[in-house]
């Protein structure tokens, strides 16, 4: 039985994963170090003076507004038919409390520590497995 031939063998198996494993240790420090150079050569990060700021007023809030209802024909309307880019042209209520007030009286106050629906949503909306 020879054994010299195992060892070599093995020997030579050792060889490859040693090349191997040095040829990707070489690869990521490569990677590193060309990473590295392009970093440097990018602009500094902006400074806070760049950075935008309130305005004078403080900051903007969301409006909330009512607006009226327009009526569409029972079969649609087609985009070009549209008035004012899709908002037809409506006005901003003049009795916002009354129509909010007509828009919720669907919606009932739940209790209880499940979702609520939020106003405008549909009666079921928000209930998940907990109607």
């Amino acid at each position: 039985m020879d054994t010299t031939l195992s060892v070599d063998s093995t020997l030579t198996d050792i060889a490859w994963f040693l090349v191997v494993g040095i040829a990707v240790a070489g690869f990521l420090i490569g990677a590193f170090w060309l990473g590295k150079r392009i970093r440097a050569q990018e602009p500094a990060p902006p400074t806070a003076e760049s950075q935008p700021h309130l305005p004078e007023g403080g900051a903007v809030y969301e409006v909330r507004e009512e607006r009226d209802h327009v009526e569409i024909p029972e079969g649609g309307l087609r985009p070009h038919e549209m008035q004012g880019y899709g908002n037809f042209g409506s006005t901003t209520s003049a009795h916002p409390d009354e129509v909010r007030a007509e828009r919720e009286a669907g919606h009932k106050q739940s209790d209880g520590p499940f979702p609520h629906a939020q106003p405008g949503a549909p009666p079921d909306a928000g209930r998940g497995a907990h109607s």
